[in-house]
């Protein structure tokens, strides 16, 4: 569940879904095979060692080829476990691809427990930890994008997707950092959070899988909804004017104060992090104040440091200060913000804080969030998710009509799952795209909470072959690839 918040008297705005250093790999061919092939970084150069082999008995250890280790295993000790344990020292992104790249350096060692003083070689061995760099790109490059939750884009599956994606025509791929739920998926040192699961193991390490495969890489970090955050520093939460205990969105905690310094500075800091480890662009979503509960019992540090501010200068305020240090970098900056922003009525400006108008001052990208199946009661429409083209067209007509002159862009996100529509189809998926490149939009984000995206698998290849109908097709310089022998065996 994504952006949950009732607008006053309006709408009900909601997402459910359907959802320098450069490292030198010297391996042996079969294992260069399976780096290429499967795992997709880049190609190695230098010279490559050739071993067809299998497993050594424990009394003979072989001489590890460059790029390689030699590891002796204990009496039944599992391959993924030993592959676990060495994932972080080589270019693989998951256990599995590792896995595999060790059988086949192994004579396609077939086994899943190794025998006492067994000898096997370990593929794929960095030199250094990969340092990727950002790869700058115009505010106005057509992005086509996914989105993928931080579990999803560390597994074998999300890789699928990944390729997927970049056959039928996707040039990007959104992933979180941080969801609203306050987990965050990267390693990431910082006094307000503790030890955390971390799917996304290596950050610059996935960064450079997407660069390989010519991808606009798009870290999302879901700002002020923050549940860890509140749960383990109630003092960073939103207050009770009434309890003076941390406040409750209808009985929830998981709101951070937005006008807390502290919070700011530790959103800020993961951006940075995110910035440094080679993303090409950093999105802000929840960049905003609850929408829901007792709005009168909520208290904020603003009102006492600044009693004279609105909701919509602490919003104003904090992206000032969030683009003057990420724009430095050459990473973009992207704003996700509630469709019926565009409507600029005052009961949801009140609310929310967020003045589309000055937010456009202090960002690359707005990416209005305008899923048909969201405007309830508006226009008339009984059924609006069945109507993508009259929410689409107006939405984006009164963004692109209230940020003209800014410079701003205007990427929408777009629906992807079947919540409140009975025409969800490859067909859908096309008008949407349609519509808002018609209505001034310069490419769109799929939005789907469980990663399902069969309908734009569908759709993609037709728009792709409508050639300017449907989207310019921007695309990122292609990857230098270094030379490499013919891979062996297969």
């Amino acid at each position: 569940m994504r952006r949950l918040g009732w607008i006053t008297g309006a709408v009900l705005i909601v997402a459910l879904a359907g959802f320098g250093i450069r490292h030198v790999l010297n391996i042996v061919p079969t294992a260069e095979a399976q780096a290429r092939t499967e795992a997709k970084l880049l190609p190695t150069a230098g010279p490559v060692a050739t071993t067809t082999a299998a497993p050594s008995s424990p009394a003979l250890a072989p001489v590890a080829p460059k790029g390689s280790i030699v590891y002796q295993g204990k009496q039944g000790e599992a391959l993924i476990t030993v592959a676990r344990r060495h994932l972080s020292q080589t270019s693989y992104l998951t256990s599995t691809e590792l896995i595999e790249a060790i059988r086949q350096a192994n004579g396609n060692f077939q086994g899943t427990f190794l025998k006492k003083g067994q000898y096997i070689l370990i593929p794929g061995i960095l030199d250094a930890p990969i340092v990727e760099k950002s790869r700058s790109v115009p505010r106005d490059f057509e992005v086509r994008a996914v989105y993928l939750t931080g579990v999803m884009a560390g597994s074998d599956k999300g890789l699928r997707v990944i390729r997927r994606w970049r056959e039928v025509g996707g040039n990007a791929v959104v992933f979180d950092i941080k969801d609203s739920d306050g987990s965050v998926s990267i390693p990431f040192e910082h006094p307000l959070l503790g030890k955390h699961h971390t799917p996304i193991q290596d950050l610059p390490k996935l960064v450079r899988f997407l660069h390989s495969q010519n991808m606009h890489a798009i870290a999302r970090i879901a700002i002020f909804r923050d549940e860890r955050l509140v749960v383990e520093h109630p003092e960073l939460a939103v207050q009770s004017r009434k309890s003076g205990q941390a406040w409750r969105e209808n009985g929830k905690l998981v709101w951070t104060d937005t006008s807390n310094p502290k919070v700011q500075d530790y959103n800020i800091a993961l951006a940075m992090k995110a910035a440094a480890s080679g993303v090409d662009e950093v999105q802000f979503d929840y960049v905003r104040f609850p929408a829901e509960g007792d709005q009168k019992d909520a208290s904020f540090h603003f009102q006492t440091a600044h009693p004279e501010w609105q909701r919509s200068d602490v919003i104003t305020d904090f992206l000032k200060h969030a683009y003057a240090q990420i724009h430095p970098t050459g990473v973009l900056l992207s704003l996700d913000v509630f469709g019926v922003m565009a409507w600029q009525r005052s009961v949801d400006l009140s609310h929310t804080g967020q003045d589309i108008v000055n937010m456009a001052k202090y960002c690359d990208v707005l990416s209005p969030m305008i899923y048909p199946s969201h405007f309830f009661g508006m226009d008339g429409y009984a059924l609006p998710g069945d109507a993508p083209e009259h929410f689409i067209g107006t939405s984006m007509e009164r963004f692109e009509k209230i940020t003209q002159g800014s410079g701003v862009v205007i990427r929408p996100w777009l629906q992807a799952f079947h919540w409140k529509t009975k025409t969800y189809s490859p067909e859908y998926i096309k008008v949407q795209v349609l519509t808002a490149k018609n209505k001034g939009g310069i490419g769109f984000l799929f939005w789907n909470a469980a990663n399902d995206y069969s309908k734009p698998f569908v759709a993609m290849p037709e728009m792709k072959a409508g050639k300017d109908k449907y989207f310019r097709g921007d695309e990122l310089p292609a990857v230098a690839q270094a030379s490499a022998p013919a891979p062996t065996g297969h």
